[in-house]
């Protein structure tokens, strides 16, 4: 008898064994639990050997105090050899960071055992918070205040989102002033929603990566995957001028993890082109962004004799894509025209948004199954 393909009914799902919701929810929370305390051990020995790299540090420059800029070319020396051996996460500034995290909290802060010299081990179990909690509290320079929220972060189990968002409302001059200081507390110890971190933000915090020179992990949903990747080709194909430099590229402002989309450089205009796609409409949180991310850019990614990057901004809202540059930071009109000639026109990237857009769509509406033949 012939075989046919034939379009396969709806399945019924399949019956769950007995217990089984039991089971599952219990093979969850063990799994969560391993991860978070995966990442407590690991932000815990990064903590410990960042303070001993700082500690160490500080013995060189006193030292070397007699000789002038001592400190900073043994820092840049250090960032250089120790990028080229161990990966990312030891640029300057953090090597700073962990220069002055040895400076807030000293040897003679600092429990000793009986032999004067602590372990890593023993280290990790002093500093109780994950190193993105003490780099975000270097930035607290009252020292009673810095104390106060390590204190209340500890105690109220505080993620490193509540310790940032306490810091940045001012909870310890507020406690401070308050009349009732016990509801203050009580108040300041409840997390907000936005406050939650999942076991999977503690594994692949940009921090814990760095330190174990890992790829950074980012989470990008398929339609946007293809839009940055047929853009990506759309634009180099233009013959503009355009060479790719990364994709998602990573940079940190103040204490807070930022990626873009696309960055590229266009040859004519001797400068980088920074592009962030926006699945929705346009708002003007997006712009001050982009002029953030070209800043940024301008300091630290772009060479001395190039000029100052540009940001296009595209989003992909439905049924109305829109492109629009980033030129108004610009030293100049005459640059900010002179750009606008050169670069490839919105409207043009807005149709290729939008006809693209389409396209994948299309290819998501599901297929009748058919049986195997």
């Amino acid at each position: 008898m012939s075989k046919k393909s034939l379009s396969a009914p709806d399945e019924a799902p399949a019956a769950l064994p007995a217990g089984y919701a039991g089971i599952h929810g219990g093979i969850v929370e063990l799994l969560d639990a391993a991860r978070q305390a995966a990442a407590r051990s690991v932000n815990a020995l990064m903590t410990a050997s960042y303070w001993e790299v700082g500690h160490r540090i500080v013995e060189a420059e006193q030292q070397g105090k007699r000789r002038a800029g001592y400190g900073e070319q043994l820092i840049e020396r250090l960032s250089s050899d120790l990028t080229a051996r161990f990966g990312r996460g030891f640029g300057v500034n953090n090597l700073e960071n962990m220069r002055r995290f040895f400076l807030a909290y000293p040897v003679s802060q600092i429990s000793q055992t009986v032999s004067g010299k602590l372990s890593l081990a023993e280290l990790a179990q002093v500093f109780t918070l994950p190193w993105s909690a003490y780099v975000r509290l270097l930035s607290v320079k009252d020292e009673h205040a810095r104390r106060f929220y390590a204190t209340e972060a500890l105690r109220g189990g505080w993620s490193v989102r509540q310790l940032d968002r306490q810091i940045g409302s001012q909870f310890y001059e507020r406690t401070a002033l308050s009349k009732d200081k016990a509801a203050m507390l009580a108040k300041g110890a409840a997390p907000m929603p936005e406050d939650a971190v999942r076991p999977d933000d503690a594994i692949k915090d940009p921090y814990v990566l760095e330190f174990l020179n890992l790829k950074d992990e980012y989470s990008e949903s398929d339609l946007e995957a293809a839009l940055i990747q047929r853009l990506e080709d759309f634009l180099l194909e233009l013959g503009e001028g355009f060479t790719f430099i990364g994709r998602q590229r990573r940079l940190r402002i103040d204490q807070t993890w930022y990626r873009v989309d696309l960055l590229l450089f266009h040859r004519r205009l001797r400068c980088l082109v920074i592009i962030d796609l926006k699945l929705g409409s346009l708002n003007h949180a997006d712009v001050g962004q982009m002029h953030m991310y070209c800043n940024y850019a301008k300091e630290h990614w772009a060479y001395p004799d190039e000029n100052p990057p540009v940001g296009l901004i595209l989003c992909a809202d439905k049924g109305h894509a829109l492109a629009r540059y980033a030129l108004e930071g610009l030293p100049t009109k005459v640059m900010a025209a002179n750009y606008r000639t050169v670069l490839p026109d919105a409207e043009l990237l807005q149709k290729e948004l939008e006809t693209t857009r389409r396209l994948l769509e299309s290819r998501t509406v599901k297929q009748p199954k058919t049986l195997p033949q």
